[in-house]
């Protein structure tokens, strides 16, 4: 039987993608998009097998309206992929904390609100996957991506969580850190801070700069083979929680597993000695 995907931010880079690999292999999509003449493209184009649904995810009513709408035209929900978000640069101190609260808002609660609507559906099936679209930059964080770490490692936090928590439903849970992948990314959809600090752009934060400059365009992943490797994650037999794509994300996970590793062995004896004596 086709499972019934519902994915946010379908208007391009992954999202687009993978709803394009789902309905040709013949599964259902409910796909998201902030624009009405977008999500009505998209109905049009795949009549009967997917559908285009107007959401906002930072607009809680229309996320409800949303995930009850692809509800009854296809009856249930197999998998879940949060992929609607963008990202920002520029040092924290720059920010405004309206720029900080809007991040928050795409990638952080958008996500959470979107999971807990779709939740209650999973859970009455006794089945389901939800695939959270983090980043490398959800595991490790770099100057110049702050307030982008920030936002996603608060989705790796709750997504961890939330694994233990639906596993006994039958629910599973994949948190997806691609690397750097030719999409949107680091154009449209990529908000630098509005205010600029001369002091941090002669630091790492103006390496970081140049460096999105450079790679924009040359990533070295292909979100076309993603998607398909995402897909076919969710067919498969696996069960690891994270999913890293790319050569960059393995390289930076290990390195950051190393760090962590390190820092606990040079300050283990002051862990030990605030504890009670036995």
């Amino acid at each position: 039987m086709a499972k019934v995907w519902f994915i946010t931010g379908v208007s391009s880079g992954f999202g687009k993608e993978l709803a394009r690999i789902v309905i040709e292999k013949g599964d259902l999509v409910a796909a998201t998009f902030r624009k009405k003449e977008l999500a009505t493209d998209f109905t049009e184009q795949y009549k009967g097998k997917g559908i285009g649904i107007v959401v906002d995810v930072t607009k809680e009513d229309q996320v409800k309206a949303g995930v009850q709408q692809a509800l009854q035209v296809f009856q249930k929900t197999d998998v879940l992929v949060n992929n609607a978000g963008h990202g920002t640069m520029g040092a924290i101190e720059e920010f405004s904390m309206e720029e900080i609260r809007a991040q928050m808002e795409t990638n952080f609660f958008g996500a959470m609100a979107v999971t807990k609507e779709v939740l209650p559906i999973l859970r009455k099936q006794g089945s389901g996957h939800i695939v959270q679209i983090s980043s490398v930059a959800g595991f490790r964080a770099t100057a110049g991506f702050g307030l982008y770490n920030a936002s996603k490692f608060a989705l790796e936090g709750f997504s961890e969580a939330l694994a233990q928590e639906v596993a006994p439903f039958g629910i599973k849970v994949t948190i997806v850190e691609p690397g750097p992948f030719r999409t949107e990314f680091l154009g449209t959809s990529m908000k630098p801070a509005e205010r600029k600090i001369d002091d941090y752009q002669q630091s790492a934060v103006g390496q970081t700069y140049a460096y999105a400059e450079r790679m924009n365009g040359k990533q070295e992943g292909d979100p076309k083979k993603a998607a398909q490797a995402i897909v076919d994650y969710v067919y498969s037999d696996r069960k690891a929680l994270r999913l890293p794509l790319g050569r960059i994300p393995v390289q930076s996970i290990r390195a950051k597993i190393a760090q962590v590793e390190e820092d606990v062995k040079t300050n283990e004896d002051i862990a030990f000695s605030t504890i009670y004596p036995d």
